[in-house]
């Protein structure tokens, strides 16, 4: 008895309790876990060609090349730490985007409360559990980071800084997306809430303390005070400090890792107190999560107060039309709206003070980070129209209907644009009022137009088709995600791989100028010139003329909306496949 008691403190089983050992024993039977293994070592190997490609010329000489050693390790090191630190928030905010809401949603939550087992545990288990995963991912560069090492220049300190962060920030993060799981049961919502909310404390809260800030404190003390909060400074900083001196210096990394253990600890108590509400309303049978209401039926023969309502034009965009843009929440939608349409008018104020909006850099910057936002939204929320319905069972349904598929499809197509406007309203909205102001030139705006079209066009096609292809909505997000990921960031790296020694990267030029970042920041930099245009800088080359960048510009637009419009001819084919 006393070493089954020691054994159970040790293993800390009180804590997690048997859903830690449930989670576990479901996972090792999950195969997208292993696909999730097999995706992550083939994306990190594929990361390492090519920088060794980079860092160590094969046709010098040994000796040459032997004295290159160390800088190639450090090339190769900082690459490893950004990828692992960025991919496992990536993976971390996904696989836990569903961890309570699995629970609620499929009336067990209140069940376990029956057992027991406490909120606690349930709210630990979860995390725990779908965290051994991460740490199986991460020990696979560990033996990457061991060979690397013995090329020279690179201390034990940066690996445990690098190592310590990133296992904090996961936490963070995880802990994040399981506190958003709560709320809805969309995977989808949850993984962009957790994005949202990261880029709001580690990005944009940032930004504006140290335009508040710069001129009372000095640039190096704000950054040493954002090491204390911010992983993305500390790693940034610690690279730095390596690549200058080559040599760690002590960074106020270890005070970082406790202070976002303890955010985390405050955000899973949140959670197990929530978790136990929702449990506790389910056990005595309330219907709504965060509310008393109980389902109440009309008496036989009694007539509903509500009107009919009347269908004008094609059915199903009528339905679409019908469907708020805000969604059930909305005055919490409003208010965060609102918050958002706030700090983002402080930047402008702050900024106006300055007076570098019209810099160019500062333009380029404002249109990345709409032009980035809208472009989630987009590959997002096309991949959910018909997956939402197949998973309410009403799809079945609207095929029984006589409503054919063309005109299904048009009207889902048609409501898809019609969802998407909203992600791509600040940027519009940007580059509307800085044209008037004579900062954009409007050639710019009209290009950037085209751009945003022909970007919704092709994503709604494509997530229309996975939406028809597959039966949950987080699959076919996820598809459609990893469709633009492949499109503009993996098939580009391996391009690079193949062509690194074949001398044909006007090949890979002319690919990388199809991305549409790559679009955005070359026109953003040839047109925010205070209303005059400069010489467009392709990747390719030799398409400087405003003619002839609009022509390349209209060519892309002709290519990928004919692919958007390929992908919903081929939804519209198969739309009565596999309608459950």
């Amino acid at each position: 008895m006393p070493l089954e008691w020691l054994a159970r403190i040790l293993t800390l089983a009180w804590l997690t309790g048997p859903i830690f050992d449930k989670e576990l024993r479901v996972s090792s039977r999950r195969r997208r876990n292993y696909v999730l293994r097999f995706v992550y070592v083939a994306l990190f190997t594929c990361l390492m060609m090519l920088v060794w490609t980079e860092s160590v010329a094969h046709s010098a000489p040994s000796v040459f090349q032997a004295s290159r050693m160390a800088e190639a390790g450090q090339a190769i090191l900082v690459v490893v730490v950004w990828f692992q630190f960025l991919a496992a928030q990536a993976v971390a905010a996904v696989i836990l985007s569903t961890a309570i809401s699995d629970e609620i949603y499929s009336r067990t939550l209140g069940t376990l409360m029956t057992t027991p087992i406490g909120s606690l545990q349930i709210v630990l288990g979860k995390l725990l559990s779908k965290l051994l995963q991460l740490l199986l991912l991460l020990a696979i560069t560990l033996p990457m980071l061991s060979i690397v090492r013995v090329f020279g220049g690179i201390p034990w300190d940066y690996l445990a800084c690098s190592l310590c962060v990133t296992l904090t920030t996961v936490v963070f993060v995880g802990s994040l997306s399981l506190f958003f799981s709560i709320f809805t049961r969309r995977a989808y919502a949850v993984i962009i809430a957790t994005i949202l909310t990261v880029s709001f404390l580690f990005a944009l809260l940032p930004f504006i303390s140290f335009m508040l800030l710069h001129r009372v404190i000095s640039e190096g003390r704000l950054l040493n005070l954002f090491s204390y909060v911010n992983p993305y400074v500390v790693t940034i900083e610690a690279m730095d400090t390596l690549r200058r001196a080559g040599t760690m210096r002590l960074v106020a990394w270890p005070v970082h890792c406790i202070i976002a253990l303890g955010a985390s600890a405050v955000l899973l108590l949140l959670a197990t107190v929530l978790v136990r509400r929702a449990a506790l309303r389910q056990a005595t049978g309330q219907t709504g999560l965060w509310s008393h209401r109980r389902i109440v039926l009309s008496p036989v023969g009694e007539e509903s107060a509500a009107q009919p309502r009347r269908v004008v034009g094609p059915p199903i965009f009528w339905k679409e039309r019908r469907t708020p843009l805000l969604g059930r929440r909305k005055l919490g939608m409003i208010i965060g709206l609102l918050l958002a349409l706030g700090l983002l008018t402080l930047t402008y104020v702050m900024l106006g003070i300055e007076r570098v909006l019209d810099d160019e850099g500062v333009q380029i910057g404002y249109v990345v980070v709409f032009f980035a936002l809208g472009l989630l939204f987009t590959a997002v929320l096309p991949a959910t129209c018909i997956t939402s319905e197949k998973e309410s069972q009403t799809w079945s349904l609207l095929l029984l209907t006589t409503v054919s598929n063309w005109e299904i499809v048009w009207g889902k197509f048609l409501g898809t644009l019609r969802r998407c406007l909203p992600a791509w309203t600040p940027l519009l909205a940007h580059v509307g009022i800085f044209t008037a102001a004579g900062i954009i030139h409007p050639v710019g705006a009209i290009q950037l137009g085209i751009l945003v079209a022909w970007v919704t066009i092709f994503l709604s096609g494509s997530g229309l088709y996975f939406s028809t292809r597959f039966r949950h909505t987080t699959t076919a997000v996820i598809a459609n995600i990893s469709l633009a990921a492949g499109l503009w960031a993996i098939f580009p790296l391996l391009l690079g791989i193949a062509l690194a020694g074949a001398g044909a990267s006007e090949l890979l030029g002319v690919y990388m100028d199809t991305n549409p970042m790559v679009h955005a920041v070359v026109i953003t930099a040839a047109t925010a010139k205070s209303g005059g245009l400069a010489a467009y800088d392709w990747i390719q080359g030799g398409i400087a003329d405003v003619g002839e960048a609009t022509g390349w510009i209209l060519f892309n637009f002709v290519l990928y909306a004919a692919a958007g419009f390929v992908f919903l001819a081929v939804a519209g084919a198969r739309l009565r496949r596999n309608p459950l």
